[in-house]
């Protein structure tokens, strides 16, 4: 891969608003309970006795997931038909939708819940990373929606030098898949972070 695309997620930055959520549901013009990109909550933690006192010692913080363009793609290898590529320019996992039986086999494989079946169209399709506002020199519409700036795309090479961030987190990425993505992780929860 000459330039593997990629995002960045600043999750200090992130306040949960699912801006970037509904930008991308708005322009890929989803139905309902239809989401390439979606906003998850995390919480946990507990609450320490001191005395006659309970000290809370608990998190919450969010996450906004879309297609992560693995490296080694789940959904690629189960696809029957070879409606499913991963560019040799830059990476993307792409669905052709010409190709596309509607079997569902990319929608069960995937770790992150990316492909979504269409009922409309009796297809599966996911985030194609905004391919035609980045051939213009434009951000994703994840990225440009964001009010905090939580969100960044480019190269992951360039994330990795740009962002002091990881890129496992053992809520949600699986490195079977190795995903192009890199987590700033949110400073109350790093032990959380493989």
């Amino acid at each position: 891969m000459s330039k593997q695309l990629g995002f960045a997620i600043e999750q200090n930055r992130c306040m949960g608003c699912k801006a970037c959520q509904i930008a991308c549901k708005d322009k890929n013009n989803l139905g309902v309970g239809q989401f390439f990109r979606e906003v998850i909550e995390v919480e946990g933690g507990s609450y320490l006795e001191q005395g006659a006192a309970l000290k809370p010692q608990v998190y919450a913080y969010w996450i906004s997931l879309s297609c992560n363009h693995c490296q080694k793609p789940a959904c690629l290898t189960v696809c029957p038909v070879d409606a499913i590529t991963k560019r040799e320019e830059d990476g993307l996992v792409i669905i052709e939708q010409k190709k596309c039986i509607g079997c569902r086999k990319c929608e069960q494989s995937c770790p992150y819940d990316a492909p979504q079946y269409l009922k409309k169209d009796k297809q599966v399709a996911k985030c194609d990373y905004c391919i035609e506002l980045v051939k213009q020199g434009k951000k994703p519409t994840c990225v440009a929606a964001c009010p905090m700036r939580a969100l960044d795309a480019a190269s992951i090479a360039q994330l990795e030098k740009e962002y002091d961030g990881i890129k496992q987190v053992k809520e949600v990425t699986k490195s079977v898949t190795n995903p192009s993505i890199i987590i700033v992780p949110h400073s109350a929860i790093k032990n959380n972070y493989s």
